[in-house]
């Protein structure tokens, strides 16, 4: 594979996961997009690789609004000439326990807002759903196939604490097997990440800190994922032409 001949774009890429996916995709020598939903963090994280020595270009978008979407693949295209690679890789975390109750009386002290449900399912599933539909659209228009990279989660088992979370990520593992059948005839290949805990900014913030360090605990390889790892893991898929279909769980052997 000629990376240098190859565009990818990573959503969610401002920071975390998604920048250390562009930062190796463009050390290999591909042209990185980077695309989040916050302006100024786009141009400063796109300034930041073009310092490094890695081409990149940069472009704001709101995974949850259609338009933006949509608005967003068609320039890839038109200023970078094609898409290859498409990881949809941004998402949140708004965890909490479907309920809680009063450990004396039983009664109902709160519950998981709709509001905490939705805002999850509308990035992390949504936009999964709105970037992988717009990047096949755009290799399918271009006619050279490409490759579909969604990030699921190994919380798609189930994992306590996170109902909202975890439902979108099952959803986005079986998004990306029935993708992989349905565009195969376009020479498109789909293939997920599931990561472990990874030590990046959302999970070291946003994750509730006693469930971290209980699982940290419970990890084989006794530590947290490093985001390179992560990274690697999408230059494998788009280096493996025999890799479709698949969810590969990234995870130091952990178990949800």
């Amino acid at each position: 594979m000629d990376w240098k001949q190859k565009v990818v774009i990573v959503t969610g890429s401002a920071g975390g996961l998604g920048r250390a996916m562009l930062e190796h995709c463009g050390a290999l020598g591909a042209h990185c997009v980077v695309s989040d939903i916050d302006a100024e963090r786009v141009e400063a994280t796109r300034a930041e690789l073009s310092a490094a020595g890695l081409r990149a270009t940069g472009i704001a978008c709101d995974v949850t609004n259609e338009a933006s979407v949509e608005a967003l693949f068609a320039r890839v295209r038109k200023d970078c000439g094609r898409i290859d690679v498409a990881v949809l890789n941004a998402g949140i975390l708004r965890d909490g326990l479907l309920l809680r109750t009063d450990r004396e009386t039983g009664s109902i002290k709160s519950k998981m807002s709709l509001a905490q449900w939705q805002s999850v399912i509308d990035v992390n599933l949504t936009g999964v759903f709105l970037c992988g539909r717009e990047a096949a659209v755009q290799m399918v228009e271009q006619g050279e196939g490409g490759v579909i990279i969604p990030i699921a989660s190994v919380a798609l088992h189930g994992n306590p604490g996170q109902s909202n979370y975890s439902a979108a990520k099952a959803g986005v593992a079986a998004l990306t097997k029935l993708w992989a059948h349905e565009l195969a005839r376009y020479s498109i290949r789909v293939a997920g990440i599931a990561p472990g805990f990874i030590a990046t900014e959302m999970v070291m913030k946003d994750m509730n800190q006693k469930a971290l360090e209980m699982w940290q605990k419970r990890i084989p390889v006794g530590r947290l994922g490093k985001p390179d790892e992560i990274a690697r893991t999408v230059a494998f898929i788009a280096e493996n032409e025999l890799v479709t279909g698949e969810v590969l769980e990234i995870s130091g052997g952990v178990v949800i």
